[in-house]
């Protein structure tokens, strides 16, 4: 099969595209899948540069890549309630930047109609992280939500479940985003010096809970909106959460309760209900670029991997 694969950690040069590589087979409670479109994620680059070693100990050579749409080609034993021909969406566990991957049968939802490949792979991260966050929080309706880097994947999802709560959200991003933000239900604010008065500018009443999917220092002036207080503060990317006595939400969990609620995000989004927005897709083999976009950061949306 085809895959990008990295043997040392580095920088996008590291990765290269393979052919000939040995297909993997569906193990009991496993399904393979024809992978057909591929998300994109800030902690593949991180993997790719060694930074997560002491948090995700990677073995050599790796194929990146976590969340994957596709089609079922191949159904381990004990495995019910999945087929041969069935699209799906989830998470692998061998690397979804290849033609094929494998997948727990828990840890895959059936892609419905009106739900495209590409927005498909964008979901389950983005959309698990977000609620993961959200539920973290406590966030009720009525309630003041400020969320940083809220353009991009995981940021831009936690606006549109939030605001389906009933939250009022703010949202952090470049002035280049603040339209797409309003599009969405949000509040947009500048980051950067000064963001304290402009958050309590549009929020004087204060903020009740702040989502940090930026990672990009803003937990002080966080802690400070909350009233000098961590309490109801959540980072998912600023390694000095600690610092501030932040929590910081490292992923994982049960991914069986994940896959219902994808399920059920997929079918929100199939209906128009939740706007997945895929800002670049690259062919496979282009993968080295997608991660160096990726790198830079400021992406609205998600970038996302076409798998011939």
């Amino acid at each position: 099969m085809e895959a990008i694969v990295f043997e040392k950690f580095g920088g996008p040069e590291v990765l290269h595209f393979k052919d000939g590589i040995e297909e993997p087979h569906a193990g009991h409670g496993q399904v393979r899948v024809k992978v057909a479109a591929v998300g994109v994620n800030p902690i593949e680059y991180k993997i790719r540069n060694g930074w997560m070693e002491q948090v995700f100990p990677t073995a050599l050579p790796a194929i990146p890549g976590n969340e994957f749409a596709g089609t079922v080609d191949e159904v381990g034993e004990g495995v019910t309630g999945l087929s041969v021909g069935d699209e799906v969406l989830g998470w692998t566990t061998t690397g979804a930047y290849a033609t094929y991957a494998l997948a727990q049968a828990e840890a895959v939802a059936t892609r419905p109609v009106g739900l495209e490949p590409a927005e498909a792979a964008a979901l389950p991260i983005a959309g698990e992280t977000a609620q993961r966050v959200l539920d973290l929080l406590g966030v009720r309706t009525g309630e003041t939500l400020l969320i940083h880097g809220a353009a991009g994947s995981v940021g831009s999802m936690g606006v549109q479940l939030a605001v389906a709560l009933g939250a009022t959200v703010i949202g952090t991003a470049s002035p280049a985003n603040h339209t797409y933000l309003r599009s969405i239900g949000a509040i947009p604010v500048a980051y950067g010096d000064g963001l304290v008065e402009r958050v309590r500018a549009v929020a004087p009443q204060g903020v009740d809970a702040v989502f940090d999917a930026a990672g990009r220092g803003a937990l002080a002036d966080s802690v400070e909106l909350r009233g000098g207080t961590p309490d109801r503060v959540v980072t998912i990317a600023d390694p000095e959460a600690a610092k501030y006595g932040v929590t910081f939400a490292s992923g994982g969990g049960d991914r069986a309760k994940a896959a219902e609620s994808l399920a059920h995000q997929a079918s929100l989004a199939a209906d128009g209900a939740l706007r997945m927005t895929i800002s670049r897709t690259f062919p496979l083999r282009d993968a080295a670029k997608a991660q160096t976009l990726s790198e830079e950061g400021h992406v609205r949306g998600k970038l996302v991997l076409l798998v011939e």
